[in-house]
């Protein structure tokens, strides 16, 4: 198996100007080489004690492992949410130029 060099991680906000301030924010910063931006969506959850639903904006970041807690740090400093989602799934299985352009990006 290759070693988990990437990742994408997914967070959620409340509106597409909250999700851009987030993309803005890992991009510009080389913390992210992408952030893709899809909704709304329609999230379904308990918060406070009871069941909830809201129209959310998701956010699929594409960085380097190493680059992970840079990412995080970015999120919490941005996000309106007390309770960010920051969900991480390792690439296990990417082709080489996608690889490489990440890298590239997201260098120190």
């Amino acid at each position: 198996m290759l070693p988990q060099n990437h990742a994408t991680v997914t967070t959620t906000t409340d509106s597409a100007e909250n999700a851009a301030r987030i993309a803005e924010a890992l991009v510009d910063a080389r913390f992210a080489a992408c952030v893709q931006i899809d909704g709304p969506i329609t999230s379904r959850y308990w918060w406070d004690g009871k069941v909830e639903t809201a129209q959310e904006w998701r956010c699929t970041i594409k960085t380097r492992s190493q680059r992970l807690n840079d990412v995080s740090q970015a999120i919490r400093r941005v996000h309106p949410y007390a309770v960010p989602e920051i969900v991480v799934t390792f690439i296990s299985n990417a082709n080489d130029e996608y690889r490489r352009w990440v890298d590239e990006v997201t260098k120190d």
